[in-house]
């Protein structure tokens, strides 16, 4: 089955289901695309510092050649990581992600986080990380969100991607951003579950018309699995008896329900899984509806509780103070 659209201020029509690329390791992730694009994902959201995009376009590149899918079929996406802010530097470092991929357009391109460090040459280290050419210590650089976000319109000119976003922005950055923004940003990428519902930042991104898409739909289950504290201390949204019994209610699965919550409110989801019969359900969410009390029974579980924070694991960066 094939998942809904949203339609993006760009024109261009966004599945409101995909399959994220984060933490999917290289020597399964072509298998894990073509298998996806099987099953009827359209979708894929990758980024440079995943550091799985040639991989990811092997599989993509396989999918097309067995007649599965036609590029035109695809909404790829990926984003442009800190070291590269600089609007020199933008134009580039796209074109390298789309060689690595093997692509000649993104469908949507985004900067990752409203922060820029200091340049590293991909040939000193790639995929790139937070740290400098040392490989420890994290240095901002100069760039502003205005240059940045200049060098992302003119791959938009140069057809290099047909739409482009943001990802990690809060109400303020998105504000400014709009003032001078010549192709405004059609989507933003955020953290979003029910220990943080962020429901401020999403009427405001509405009133925009600007698309919201949640990474990380299942709270601390992706950030367990890299020993964060936080998410260790913190009981899974899978075992939350509320969202337990509104699965059962439903005869669906927990996971369902956290992305049905996602979806039913208008955002977007990129959920991953290895299982053919888990990427068929979490596919399959857009089948049933929540009432109105049980989307506010999950929305009350909110406790602010945010696990993507530099600050927790750079002690530094506390971008969203």
């Amino acid at each position: 089955m094939a998942s809904p659209t949203v339609k993006l201020n760009s024109g261009h029509q966004m599945p409101l289901v995909g399959f994220g690329l984060w933490k999917v390791n290289n020597d399964t992730c072509a298998d894990q695309v073509y298998n996806a694009i099987k099953v009827g994902y359209r979708l894929f959201d990758g980024a440079c510092d995943y550091g799985n995009e040639k991989e990811a376009g092997e599989g993509v590149a396989r999918a097309i050649k067995d007649g599965l899918v036609k590029r035109s079929d695809l909404f790829l996406v990926s984003k442009l990581w800190n070291q590269f802010h600089e609007r020199d530097r933008v134009g580039p470092m796209a074109k390298k992600q789309l060689a690595d991929w093997g692509l000649e357009y993104f469908d949507l391109y985004i900067v990752h986080f409203p922060i820029s460090t200091k340049y590293v040459d991909p040939a000193v280290r790639y995929p790139p990380g937070w740290a400098g050419a040392d490989g420890k210590t994290v240095e901002p650089s100069t760039a502003t969100i205005q240059e940045t976000w200049t060098g992302m319109e003119a791959l938009v000119d140069g057809g290099q991607a047909k739409s482009i976003g943001i990802s990690n922005f809060q109400g303020a950055l998105i504000i400014d951003l709009l003032r001078y923004a010549r192709i405004r940003p059609a989507t933003l990428q955020i953290e979003h579950h029910p220990y943080l519902v962020q429901s401020a930042l999403l009427e405001l991104a509405k009133r925009e018309g600007i698309a919201v898409t949640a990474y990380s739909s299942f709270g601390p289950q992706s950030f367990r699995e890299l020993s964060l504290k936080k998410a260790l201390d913190t009981p899974l949204l899978f075992d939350n008896s509320t969202i337990a019994r509104i699965a059962t209610a439903h005869a669906k699965t927990p996971a369902q329900v956290l992305l049905r919550w996602a979806t039913q409110r208008g955002v977007a989801v990129i959920p991953k899984s290895n299982d053919p019969a888990r990427l068929a359900q979490n596919l399959a969410v857009t089948t049933f509806d929540l009432s109105e009390a049980e989307l506010g029974e999950i929305s009350g579980l909110d406790r602010g509780l945010r696990f993507n924070n530099p600050i927790d694991y750079l002690d530094m960066l506390p971008i969203f103070a």
